[in-house]
């Protein structure tokens, strides 16, 4: 069993081009089916302001390739945006 302090401590990489998108700060889980659906990173370009917030990227799972022992490798032709149209509440 992985928890999340074990997924942390990983990177997660583009596998196409090899882009550093940083470090999970946390999980989407679907709680019907107790799995997960989507890594949530800090997106590495945004700093936060004096009272907001960095803003996240949000990696659906099917995205993830490989999890390794250093890295999470995530296959895909572009870099996942923030907060998809699937992700937002309406």
């Amino acid at each position: 069993m992985v928890t999340l302090s074990d997924l942390q401590i990983k990177e997660v990489i583009m596998l196409n081009d090899g882009k550093r998108l940083g470090h999970i700060s946390d999980l989407e889980i679907d709680t019907t089916n107790g799995r997960i659906t989507a890594l949530i990173l800090y997106a590495k370009n945004k700093k936060s302001g004096l009272f907001g917030k960095a803003d996240e990227l949000i990696i659906p799972w099917n995205y993830i390739e490989v999890i390794g022992t250093d890295v999470i490798l995530v296959k895909e032709t572009s870099t996942p945006t923030l907060y998809p149209d699937q992700y937002l509440i309406e």
